[in-house]
């Protein structure tokens, strides 16, 4: 089980039994209180139970996450939906994003919507569930149809 959390609308923490990672969709960086500071940019990371994977855009002027908890994966994006990207990213099963493009590509079970909620959720004839923290037990437990998830 693992939580996933925004008290800043360009902040993703994702809190587990084991961590608490805070992804900051402005600067494209993460921060788990390490000694070796914030980490930015592509690349495989572990910290605790949550197994990172950074991916450039095409451009290699954005970085993306994927964010993998037991067998639930959690794609982090922001604003960001150029394809080859997202095809790097592949399936995820909760995304983390503003872009409708994005959601329709990748297909997730469930959104958390970042950005703007409103203009995200008329375009996809959706209406947002609003909750302080979204709670995953695990991925079989996730919704059959797509649910978008606006956090307060």
């Amino acid at each position: 089980m693992f939580e996933i959390e925004s008290k800043d609308p360009v902040e993703i923490v994702i809190t587990t039994k084991k961590a608490k990672v805070k992804f900051n969709l402005a600067e494209e960086s993460i921060d788990a209180d390490l000694e070796v500071g914030k980490i930015v940019g592509p690349g495989e990371f572990e910290i605790g139970d949550v197994a990172i994977r950074g991916i450039a855009t095409a451009d290699n002027a954005h970085t993306i996450y994927d964010a993998v908890i037991g067998n639930t994966h959690v794609g982090i994006l922001g604003d960001i939906d150029e394809a080859l990207a997202l095809d790097e990213l592949g399936i995820s099963d909760v995304l983390c994003t503003s872009s409708v493009r994005a959601v329709r590509e990748i297909e997730p079970k469930s959104v958390v919507a970042t950005g703007n909620v409103d203009g995200m959720v008329t375009e996809l004839k959706l209406a947002p569930r609003a909750e302080r923290k979204y709670k995953v037990k695990s991925k079989d437990a996730l919704p059959a149809a797509l649910e978008v998830i606006a956090l307060t």
